[in-house]
């Protein structure tokens, strides 16, 4: 069986420049994918990104009161009711 000869990957100036490269490279000519092993990452996080969400200052209120009576922060309440109405729509 012949080895395919692997390319050496780039040197990227900035995550962004690493994004687009991986975007459109095929990886097999970078990596032989049957030598890969499984790996964990416990402590992995996931990455948060600031959106500015424009909505009324009523509805805020009352997001403000529900995570109130909930005790936690109206942002985290938020994120589960966006959360699950995704969910709800793909179950459909």
């Amino acid at each position: 069986m012949k080895v395919k000869k692997l390319k050496q990957i780039p040197n990227f100036k900035t995550e962004d420049e690493e994004r687009d490269f991986w975007d459109k490279a095929d990886s097999t000519d970078y990596f032989d994918w049957s030598k890969a092993k499984h790996a964990i990452f416990p402590n992995l996080q996931l990455t948060k990104k600031p959106i500015s969400l424009r909505i009324t200052e009523s509805l805020l209120t009352r997001v403000k009161m529900m995570a109130n009576k909930k005790d936690m922060p109206y942002q985290t309440l938020m994120k589960q009711y966006i959360s699950k109405g995704l969910q709800d729509d793909f179950a459909m």
